[in-house]
């Protein structure tokens, strides 16, 4: 074997080079997050948790609050939402109203009911039976936003519309999710639409299948929407985090408002006869 002697030069390139090995930083070996596969989730057939709207009078406390105040929602609605004066049980049946009157300066009253801290959900089908207002100027839903806002305020924690509907277009009903990505404010929603000619005559199912794989929704079992799990995080799948419920009728806005608001209409009511919500059986 050949020995080598090293000079003091030598030795000293050897010793910094390494020196230098040892600060070295490991790169991180990123592994992709498997896609999410379509399992084919079923639910179970006896609600969770439902309100039946069979007891006249008041709404169920346990299961509602109200969202109050009149700041225009985002949406430059015109209606001041009061503390449950514009929501009542009639008959089997929830009836919010929507109400042409003067309360704290705005010019119209009604009502968003919300089951934040009484009903909160990760996935599920959530269903509700209702006949929706008619007259150019009202704005109903019944959705769900994020209870904690884990990925901050809206849209980036998500927002998901089982059923919205304008009154100066009558006969179409909407499904839609909001993300980061995908939102009014982008101009990008995701949404579908149904036309129901009778919307605001009778009583329809409108309903939403939630799954860690998409949100799909329905209309009297006929499913018109589909928002599929892109696995790309939390701007385009907010949906990995509790949800609660929202019932209102908002007056005007960006999108109600679009064709101006009809005064002769009013008062006005949206009629849901039950909300049921069934868990996800687990895979």
């Amino acid at each position: 074997m050949k020995i080598i002697k090293l000079t003091a030069s030598m030795f000293a390139l050897v010793l910094l080079t390494s020196v230098g090995c040892t600060d070295k930083k490991e790169i991180p070996v990123v592994t992709p997050t498997p896609a999410v596969a379509d399992l084919n989730w079923e639910f179970e057939t006896t609600p969770m948790w439902e309100d039946e709207f069979n007891s006249n009078g008041t709404p169920d406390l346990t299961k509602w609050s109200y969202d109050i105040g009149g700041n225009g929602w985002g949406n430059n609605e015109l209606q001041y939402y009061t503390n449950g004066n514009n929501a009542s049980v009639v008959d089997g049946n929830l009836e919010i109203v929507a109400k042409k009157e003067i309360v704290s300066g705005r010019s119209y009253s009604s009502s968003r009911m919300v089951s934040r801290g009484k009903g909160d959900f990760l996935y599920g089908r959530f269903e509700a039976r209702a006949k929706l207002p008619k007259g150019r100027g009202t704005w109903p839903a019944i959705w769900m936003l994020s209870t904690e806002n884990q990925f901050g305020p809206w849209p980036s924690s998500g927002e998901i519309d089982i059923m919205e509907h304008v009154g100066y277009d009558q006969n179409k009903v909407h499904c839609s999710v909001h993300t980061s990505a995908f939102n009014g404010a982008r101009g990008n929603t995701k949404s579908a639409s149904q036309v129901i000619p009778t919307a605001t005559d009778d009583f329809h199912v409108y309903r939403v299948d939630w799954t860690p794989y998409a949100i799909r929704g329905y209309i009297d079992g006929e499913k018109y929407f589909e928002y599929v799990n892109d696995n790309k995080g939390f701007t385009t799948w907010p949906f990995n985090k509790k949800f609660h419920m929202i019932m209102n009728i908002a007056v005007g806005g960006n999108w109600g408002g679009a064709q101006g608001i009809d005064d002769t209409i009013f008062p006005k009511s949206m009629l849901v006869d039950y909300v049921r919500v069934y868990k996800m059986i687990e895979q």
